[in-house]
């Protein structure tokens, strides 16, 4: 088949949720399709990456979007009823060079990631469609509403949120729309009755992440792994310093924080102390986990799957997480996660972990056998492969 990737952020290096996803699955499906990609650059360093993606597709058309332009898009929500998610997004050059592509090839099938693409095709209905939801993202916005915050912050969030619930009704007009966890898709399928939504999981990449031998013996070492500047992971990690962190230290008094991902925000760097690293970038992310005793996934918002839970319960690592993407597992807690709401009970179950190696074992060990039979990229590149089969029909 002939398939077009239409993204919205260049796939390469895959570092973050929306790259991971749309790399690996091409990756592993570039050896039985002929694929295509159109996606959006934000920096003349993201030029560099497109001999790395002509690997895997045949050609790469990239256009440029810079930030300054998306911020000026978004100036219109004032007047426009669109989310700024979906106007930030907004060029006249990218539907420019998809109708060119559109004219110049006959593609099988397009695969649309994200619900900030779907206006660019959503009213054509000569070709197959997919579109990728990486979550239910007013599922995300409602969740983000509960957080306490000033009162601007709350009024565009509530905004945001009604115009992100309006809009998915561009559902309707897909062949087939995916999410990656059972609790999205029944939160849309109630929100946006409709036949054509299935299952894409999120995946690890067994590789990079693979189970070494982890040592179960140290329990000095707590990690928080993610993209710095996503306002969840910002939340998660000072929600977690103020209000989690003290409980355990009155057991552990020497235990270690570590906070690594790239572009920790003003908020995120404050919080490096005594007992909290906050690294910055990190390169060999599985090196990091393999360092850690627990690892923590604090969410108070958000939606979809959380990748550090997945990338750490397939090297063997145990994890506590927060009720956000917990269901999208399809796990009991304890079988490589385990899920606590509040912070007293989350301190404790990470108090748990780290006075026992037995428990700690026995969690990581699980969470293993968990992401070998349901979150290998191989696996969900083939039903990817299915769900274009079954459109192109």
């Amino acid at each position: 088949m002939k398939i077009l990737f239409l993204a919205n952020r260049i796939p390469y290096p895959p570092y973050r949720g929306d790259k991971l996803k749309i790399f690996n699955l091409a990756k592993r499906l570039a050896g039985k399709h002929e694929l295509y990609l159109l996606t959006f650059t934000q920096s003349p360093e993201e030029l560099q990456y497109k001999t790395k993606l002509e690997e895997y597709f045949k050609e790469v058309h990239l256009v440029h979007l810079p930030k300054w332009k998306s911020a000026v898009n978004c100036l219109a929500g004032a007047w426009d009823n669109k989310p700024i998610q979906v106007l930030y997004f907004q060029s006249a050059e990218m539907k420019q060079q998809l109708a060119e592509l559109m004219d110049r090839h006959q593609f099988d099938a397009v695969h649309v990631q994200h619900l900030r693409m779907s206006p660019y095709l959503s009213q054509n209905k000569t070709i197959p469609r997919i579109l990728d939801l990486p979550d239910a993202f007013s599922l995300y916005w409602e969740r983000r509403k509960l957080i306490k915050r000033g009162l601007a912050t709350r009024i565009f969030e509530s905004i945001e949120q009604k115009r992100v619930l309006k809009y998915e009704s561009v559902l309707n007009d897909y062949d087939l729309n995916l999410v990656c966890s059972q609790e999205d898709l029944e939160y849309l399928k109630q929100s946006h009755p409709t036949a054509n939504l299935k299952l894409l999981p999120n995946g690890v990449d067994l590789t990079t992440f693979a189970a070494k031998d982890h040592d179960y013996e140290h329990n000095n070492t707590l990690l928080f792994t993610g993209n710095m500047d996503y306002a969840p992971n910002v939340d998660a990690v000072v929600y977690f310093t103020e209000q989690v962190l003290p409980i355990i230290r009155k057991k552990f008094p020497t235990v270690q924080f570590v906070i690594a991902g790239q572009r920790p925000v003003a908020k995120v760097a404050e919080l490096a102390s005594e007992h909290v690293t906050v690294t910055g970038f990190i390169k060999d992310l599985a090196a990091t986990y393999n360092t850690a005793s627990v690892v923590v996934a604090p969410l108070r918002f958000g939606a979809g799957t959380q990748n550090k839970v997945l990338e750490a319960m397939a090297m063997g690592v145990p994890v506590v997480c927060s009720h956000i993407g917990f269901r999208g597992l399809g796990i009991e807690s304890g079988e490589g996660a385990i899920m606590q709401r509040e912070p007293e009970a989350f301190a404790n179950s990470v108090i748990e972990l780290l006075s026992s190696v037995e428990l700690r074992k026995s969690v990581g060990t699980k969470g293993i056998a968990v992401i070998r039979q349901k979150f290998d990229w191989d696996a969900i590149a083939e039903i990817l492969d299915k769900y274009f089969k079954e459109i192109a029909r």
